[in-house]
């Protein structure tokens, strides 16, 4: 109600102010009107006055009428009728130039008329707008919903108006919650953004997920191209978010108004017409301001997911990807007997939410073995292909289709690919009989759109976005709906939002990540309920090191050390079984024939180089010594490593001035201990406390 008094108001002020425009304007043209009249009169008065003088002058005898000719002239009237002539001569000229400057002095009104008639459509037609964005605000929201969704098809109708098959798929985030939960939100965003925002535009925040592999990849120069070009229209569209670029295509999480998102889709299209012209773009609109990422970042990363199969390692995922199932498909694979499920995602994001498929009698015929979910418990993606040549993996696998998911289809793209390969070329895979090997088109994102009271879906889906997880739309709208009625006691939404994770310092059912904790021994994100959170913050209780993730207490992790020693080992022996089958390509080797391991780095950011980001930019090594300036102990760009084997130093060094982290190429080179110095020293060992 107070919405719309504060609308009808301003609607009244703005009318008041254009009245008061219109009649200040009338007055003056009618004030132009009544000069024009006086200077007309004024003129003609003038002019007929000479006249009557000239005619008095003729008229002065009244025989000079009846007979001019026969009357002989005096020089006086001589000099009088000289007069006269001249007088009406001069007169009659004035009488032309104060028509000529009347007439242009009309023309030049008439234009400035037509001019402010035209500003006056245009300002009639702009206040037109308003009115109408105004009424539409005042009228119900499913209303002004439809009217949002007739402007998307619209938009969408444009960015597929050329012949490449480019999608959008698009969901709204309030499409299920509660009436009034809905009439509430409608408020909460008119107080935030009704200076900032239009009346139509209040829910138009809107995220865009989507991703692209370029097979071949693109060379240097159209990947510094795009590149800068994309961030040029990011930042001119006012996107923000996170854009991975590689020279392997590209990986996107941007957030913007409905329309900018839109005009980057369709940029894509003009840019790259046939790389993009099977991109699914996957849109959620109708989300608060406050989801807005911050600002724009454009990484610059050699894989769009880090695998660790870059280059000659990475199977090509045009011949080897797997068959890619749209989620009424993949629903019904999810109920079929003797299938395995594999979740493609990190350990901590399966821990809160998961598909959890059909048992026995739930649709699957008894004496059929029901589809199996696995978890390859990872922090990060580079410790999948190894989790995949376990034996216990391989005898899951056996004589089975495959079903693969993550959050938006990106991480299937290599993992099915990895896997179709193997069983191509490795004996050991081949001999398994797999079934086939399926991915989720679009992840978990789309397959929402596609079921949303969850499906097989139990829980909550980990998003690397400001939402930072979600339940499927329909069991977020009964939960905001309940939110809004305030009935505590109803229990509809708990029957259907199943808590799957659990705190780590009390054990408590909990699925919300909040805080910047992480695990002090693995880094993930630490799962700690709204209690144990506050007690520690009130220091009622501290949460020490000994809180950790689950994964890390399951595996006796208890220090990053531990973690990297396990890391480097599962991924050396992997390699070591891989070279021995001959299944890695041959990659290229800057020549090392001393076989030094020792490197030393220049230009390193001074400000934000560490050492888990240098480990994870140059894998393999054991020790860093940095150079750090005895006066100032500042840290002065620069150091020294020691990698785990000649091979590891001489891939490190085919990267010299190639590598950039935080913007800045480092420089890397071969530099062998002089012996005068005890190398590597022990105190240098990584992850050592």
């Amino acid at each position: 109600m107070k919405d719309e008094e504060e609308i009808s108001k301003k609607r009244k002020h703005k009318e008041e102010k254009k009245k008061k425009k219109k009649d200040k304007k009338s007055r003056k043209k009618q004030k132009r009107e009544e000069e024009d009249v006086i200077d007309d009169n004024v003129s003609d008065q003038r002019s007929s006055k000479q006249e009557d003088d000239a005619a008095g002058v003729l008229v002065s005898s009244p025989s000079s009428q009846e007979a001019p000719s026969q009357r002989p002239l005096h020089s006086a009237d001589a000099d009088a009728e000289e007069k006269d002539t001249r007088n009406d001569d001069e007169s009659s000229s004035n009488n032309k130039d104060r028509k000529k400057d009347k007439k242009e002095k009309k023309d030049k009104r008439k234009k400035k008329e037509k001019k402010e008639k035209k500003k006056e459509k245009r300002k009639s037609s702009s206040s037109e707008a308003m009115s109408l964005d105004e009424n539409k605000s005042s009228n119900s929201i499913d209303h002004k919903h439809s009217k949002l969704k007739q402007q998307k098809e619209d938009e969408h109708k444009l960015l597929n108006a050329s012949n490449m098959p480019s999608q959008i798929v698009e969901s709204s985030a309030i499409e299920f919650y509660d009436e009034q939960i809905k009439q509430k939100k409608k408020s909460e965003i008119d107080e935030i953004q009704q200076q900032e925002v239009r009346a139509q535009d209040k829910f138009a925040l809107t995220l865009l997920l989507f991703y692209q592999y370029i097979e071949p990849i693109w060379d240097e120069k159209t990947y510094n191209f795009m590149l800068t070009r994309l961030q040029k229209v990011g930042r001119d569209l006012q996107l923000t978010g996170r854009m991975r670029v590689a020279r392997e295509g590209l990986n996107c999480t941007l957030t913007g108004s409905h329309e900018s998102i839109v005009e980057y889709c369709r940029t894509l299209k003009r840019l790259r017409p046939t790389e993009f012209s099977e991109t699914e773009f996957k849109l959620t609109s109708d989300l608060p301001q406050a989801q807005k990422f911050p600002n724009l970042k454009v990484f610059k990363v050699v894989e769009l997911v880090h695998y660790g199969l870059e280059g000659s390692k990475a199977p090509p995922i045009a011949k080897f990807s797997g068959t890619h199932l749209e989620p009424n498909d993949y629903h019904k694979k999810l109920g079929e007997s003797n299938t395995v499920i594999i979740d493609v995602r990190n350990h901590y994001e399966a821990a809160i939410g998961r598909f959890v498929p059909p048992k026995e009698g739930e649709g699957v015929k008894q004496g059929e073995a029901p589809p199996k979910w696995l978890d390859p418990k990872m922090r990060k993606s580079t410790e999948f292909p190894a989790w995949l040549d376990r034996p216990e993996v391989k005898e899951e696998m056996k004589g089975k289709q495959v079903l693969m998911y993550c959050t938006g289809g990106i991480r299937c793209e290599r993992a099915s690919a990895l896997l179709k390969f193997k069983m191509e070329t490795d004996p050991e895979i081949k001999d398994l009989g797999i079934q086939g090997v399926f991915q989720l088109q679009g992840g978990i994102d789309k397959y929402f759109k596609a079921f949303p009271d969850g499906g097989y879906w139990k829980g909550k889906n980990y998003v690397f976005d400001k939402r930072f997880s979600h339940a499927p739309p329909k069991i977020d709208g009964e939960l905001h709906g309940k939110v809004a009625v305030g009935d505590e006691s109803s229990s509809s939404h708990q029957a259907n939002l199943e808590i799957m994770g659990q705190c780590e310092a009390c054990q408590k059912p909990w699925d919300m990540y909040r805080g910047k904790r992480r695990c002090p021994t693995c880094g993930v994100p630490s799962l700690i309920c709204k209690d144990c959170f506050l007690a520690d913050k009130e220091g009622r209780k501290k949460l020490g090191k000994e809180v950790r993730c689950d994964l890390c207490v399951e595996q006796g992790i208890t220090s990053k050390y531990d973690l990297r020693q396990k890391d480097e080992q599962d991924i050396y022996e992997y390699e070591k079984k891989m070279a021995k089958r001959g299944l890695l390509r041959p990659e290229a080797l800057a020549p090392n024939p001393d076989k030094v391991t020792r490197l030393h780095l220049k230009n390193m950011c001074r400000k934000n180089m560490d050492e888990d980001t240098l480990c994870e930019a140059l894998p393999g090594i054991t020790h860093i010594v940095w150079r750090i300036d005895r006066k100032s102990d500042q840290f002065l760009g620069q150091g020294w490593v020691e990698m785990a084997t000649p091979d590891d130093a001489a891939r490190a060094v085919l990267r010299d001035g190639k590598l950039k982290l935080f913007g800045r190429p480092m420089y890397i080179s071969f530099q062998p201990p002089n012996g005068k110095d005890v190398w590597p020293p022990s105190s240098a060992k990584i992850g050592k406390k």
